[in-house]
């Protein structure tokens, strides 16, 4: 690999229907790193046959982006024994071979501790130590061996905030100086803004001061919250309206069920509104028009909700946890997560809130350029340790 090459660097695709926050990290990135940090790094996406095409045709379309398929990248129940039982995924590692590849990402794969390349380690955030109750056994167990293997193996370990990597160190001091800080940032390409706010919330028949919620239903996202809050409302004779988007938990699918039913025992089917999983064109122009963002999260890494609501100045109305307070500082309106009489009193105030389509602010492009630049120093270090540790052994 020459200096003046881009680091051919290898990403395994991200579903956006079981993790969308991690399928738009992955977009965002692409594109931060296009706009500001052009010829530095060349994404290369392995993704399996079975994974979705339509999702892939976005990441396909960011300049510099190229695609592969190949079966080695297909997630079966057996697929990370080989990473584990003999040290590395052979096919796997026989596909970046082939393509060139310089260097890994791994997101909750784990590509064995004798792969022979230079390998980042993003790890999102430490909720199964935090809220272990929130997972299976077996869901939490997988977590911390793929972590510990990882952290084991030497991974330079990428984190999205201060928060994570204080969590991180605590639950993993093997891993101090090993760690990196790369704050991500949202700014849409002007494509996924050409759709008209006003059009898709006559389709989905929202009022004008509807509150918007993108979290996926998992359990730590706490979207029970907000159908109590709703209802705490609706017993002081307020109207809120909650437009909830996002996918189902593939560990959990019946929660979303669980939910909605109870919305309707409730009486609240017309204040709490489900809308499914929309196109990314609907989530930004439901974001852009809304009152405010909610994000009730107990747990997070680094919001994606958080820096898409910055990225057009929308209101916030967040849980108040380490990493919001980190990300919104005072430029937002924080509620206990367990106190949805909190949450109910923060949207009151929003009451008879007049309509207002917001445009994308002057701050956002630093901020990106930003996370583009620390993230290309981060896999440049990476690398040159890898190689530097290399020689030594």
């Amino acid at each position: 690999m020459s200096s003046e090459s881009p680091i051919r660097l290898a990403f395994t695709m991200i579903s956006r229907q079981h993790w969308a926050g991690g399928y738009n990290y992955q977009r965002n990135l692409f594109t931060a790193l296009h706009r500001y940090c052009a010829g530095a790094i060349a994404p290369v996406v392995f993704a399996g046959e079975r994974d979705d095409g339509s999702d892939l045709d976005v990441l396909g379309k960011i300049p510099d982006v190229e695609i592969v398929r190949s079966s080695a990248f297909d997630r079966g129940v057996l697929y990370s024994i080989p990473s584990i039982c003999m040290g590395k995924d052979i096919a796997a590692i026989s596909e970046f071979r082939r393509r060139q590849i310089d260097a890994v990402f791994e997101s909750a794969r784990f590509f064995g501790w004798l792969s022979p390349y230079p390998s980042i380690a993003w790890i999102p955030d430490m909720q199964h130590r935090a809220l272990p109750h929130l997972f299976s056994k077996r869901a939490r167990w997988r977590r911390e061996i793929g972590f510990r293997l990882q952290i084991m193996s030497g991974r330079t370990i990428l984190l999205s905030s201060e928060s994570a990597q204080r969590d991180c160190l605590e639950y993993y001091p093997g891993c101090r100086g090993r760690t990196a800080v790369v704050k991500f940032a949202s700014q849409p390409p002007p494509e996924l803004l050409t759709t008209d706010p006003l059009a898709i919330i006559g389709k989905y028949d929202l009022p004008p001061d509807y509150f918007y919620l993108p979290n996926q239903f998992w359990r730590h996202k706490n979207h029970q919250i907000v159908i109590d809050a709703l209802a705490i409302l609706a017993s002081r004779g307020e109207q809120a309206v909650v437009a909830v988007s996002g996918g189902s938990d593939p560990n959990e699918p019946e929660y979303l069920n669980k939910l909605m039913r109870q919305s309707e025992q409730r009486g609240l089917e017309k204040a709490f509104r489900y809308l499914g999983m929309i196109p990314l064109t609907e989530v930004y122009a439901l974001l852009r028009a809304s009152a405010a963002l909610i994000n009730p999260s107990r747990f997070e890494g680094w919001s994606t909700t958080v820096e898409e609501a910055k990225s057009f100045n929308v209101p916030m109305v967040l849980s108040d946890i380490q990493v919001h307070r980190e990300q919104a500082h005072d430029f937002a309106l924080y509620f206990d997560p367990d106190k949805p009489e909190a949450l109910a009193d923060q949207l009151q105030k929003f009451t008879n809130c007049p309509r207002r389509i917001r445009n994308m602010n002057g701050e956002t492009g630093d901020r990106v350029a930003r996370f583009a630049r620390d993230f290309v120093l981060t896999v440049r270090r990476a690398i040159t340790t890898f190689h530097r540790s290399s020689n030594h052994s």
